[in-house]
């Protein structure tokens, strides 16, 4: 079982207490302690490079200091940078998938020898717990390793046709792929968008969230320390100016994009002008059900892992608990227990739990998702405000605690709207196709849990949620093996699995005639 899933199933609290064989943590280090970083942080033709346009103040969200004063890439850069992959791309899309699964291979190992350091940083630019950020360097590692097994497999088709006639079909590269990564989880939304792409043998323009620039260009560091030729993979540094910049650009192909639904929107309204292809991975606003024959302990981890992980910033959150009310009080209780046990603080230490909001601004925007459901008259079963931790360094970071709302229903705003923050909506329910009905009842469909003994009814009710990700008896599991994406405003296309490395490719069919071709007859 991979640690992603590992990390997951154990349950957060029982996980962090007893690391299971093998996981490690950054030990002896805190957010107190010093950390220079290089604001060279574009990353082009093989070098880092520092942007020319403005310098945007990159807070670290644990303590509310400068991490880093980051140097915008303009236009002039992300063309530099285009026309590099450009470059770049008549040679790599020219090898063969074993060589170029040969190449990812060698990134995923590498991967995993600077997971310590990789997780650091990811830490310093997340405010995540670092037992959380190590995970998700090994999911990546894990992403860039599958990618490069899959990509001496891809193939097109062969078709016989009478008279000995035959055609067959060629998988082809794109192009230069744009790619724009989140701020929730920069390194794994790196991983996963490159390396797909590059298997399939495009090449890749990479722009990271300016809220979180670290990762990115470490991960195209390593690309080169391991062999990938110069201009394979590029990062650029910047704000919407410079995702503009880079989605509008002619020799971009395809974009791929991680946010929030406005972007998403306006990402795809940009490209059809030009024809070109999207993959989004957008918000969600996620049911997770639980039926009462549900085994209480299972769900109450399942209801945890889909609120609290990373703070609540996940896309993918379960964010709507409906649980049956023959079981509600007993849910709630074990609930409450769990959640005012968990530790938040310093995201650097190894007994941390939860750690920081992403910055003071989102901050601000999920207690006020809070503060006007309570005014609506929903009741705060636990949390509910900020957290101040005792450490003075950490005063300046943002922090909220892990909350639990009851009293609240679908007409409330923090029902419908995505909050993505650590707060868990519980509704009542009593009869299945009720409970199914409001699941639906959202624009969004990206995941969706179920928890129930009777196979049969998971299975039934399963088949009725509009989402793109169930999880029958557990919630928020994704190996890379499995695609990933949502229904309706949710996003279009898949990350991960076989999908995901198909859809950084176009069809050729080929027609070979073996006689003579035919006379049209005029």
């Amino acid at each position: 079982m991979r640690k992603v899933s590992i990390a997951l199933k154990c349950g957060l609290s029982q996980y962090l207490a007893s690391p299971p064989q093998g996981f490690s943590v950054v030990r002896n280090m805190s957010s107190a302690d010093h950390f220079d970083v290089c604001n060279k942080l574009n990353f082009v033709g093989g070098s880092l490079l520092t942007g020319s346009g403005q310098t945007i103040d990159v807070k670290e969200p644990a303590t509310g200091r400068t991490l880093v004063e980051l140097c915008v890439s303009t236009s002039n850069d992300v063309e530099h940078a285009v026309q590099d992959s450009a470059k770049a791309y008549d040679t790599w899309s020219q090898l063969s998938g074993t060589e170029r699964g040969r190449h990812l291979i060698a990134l995923g190992h590498a991967v995993r020898k600077n997971r310590q350091e990789i997780a650091h940083k990811e830490v310093r630019d997340t405010g995540k717990a670092v037992s959380e950020a190590l995970v998700d360097v090994d999911s990546s590692a894990d992403c860039l390793e599958y990618y490069g097994g899959l990509a001496a497999g891809l193939a097109g088709q062969h078709f016989q046709l009478p008279a000995g006639n035959f055609a067959y079909t060629r998988r082809e590269p794109l192009g230069v792929i744009g790619a724009i990564g989140a701020w929730n989880f920069p390194f794994q939304t790196c991983a996963w968008k490159i390396a797909p792409a590059l298997a399939a043998g495009n090449t890749v323009v990479y722009k990271p969230s300016p809220l979180a620039p670290l990762s990115a260009s470490h991960l195209a560091e390593l690309a080169t320390a391991v062999g990938f030729p110069a201009g394979v993979f590029n990062v650029v540094q910047g704000d919407a100016a410079t995702g503009t910049a880079l989605v509008c650009h002619e020799r971009v192909a395809k974009v791929s994009f991680t946010g929030s639904c406005p972007t998403g929107a306006a990402i795809m309204e940009k490209c059809a002008a030009q024809i070109k292809p999207v993959t989004l991975e957008l918000g969600g606003k996620s049911p997770l059900i639980i039926f009462e024959d549900a085994h209480l302990e299972n769900a109450v981890n399942g209801a945890l892992l889909a609120n609290y992980l990373t703070q609540g910033e996940v896309c993918s959150n379960g964010a709507r608990v409906y649980v049956h009310t023959s079981l509600m009080d007993d849910f709630l209780r074990a609930c409450k227990a769990r959640v005012e046990a968990m530790r938040l603080g310093d995201p650097l230490l190894e007994e941390t739990h939860m750690g920081a909001m992403i910055c003071q601004q989102h901050a601000a925007k999920v207690m006020g998702y809070v503060e006007r459901a309570v005014a609506d008259g929903a009741t705060v079963v636990c949390g509910g405000g900020r957290h101040e931790p005792s450490e003075d360094y950490l005063h300046g970071g943002h922090y909220i605690q892990p909350t639990i709302l009851t009293d609240v229903n679908d007409s409330m705003e923090i029902v419908r709207e995505e909050v993505f923050g650590p707060v868990m909506c519980v509704i009542p329910f009593t009869q299945e196709d009720a409970v199914v009905e409001l699941a639906n009842r959202t624009p969004y469909g990206l995941a969706a849990g179920v928890y129930t003994k009777d196979i049969q009814r998971g299975h039934r009710v399963v088949a009725r949620l509009q989402a793109g990700t169930c999880f029958l008896n557990t919630y928020n599991m994704y190996p890379v093996e499995i695609p990933f994406g949502g229904y309706k405003r949710s996003g279009i296309g898949r990350e991960n699995g076989p999908d995901a490395l198909l859809q950084f490719t176009q069809v050729k069919s080929v027609f070979v005639e073996m006689g003579d071709t035919p006379s049209p007859g005029f």
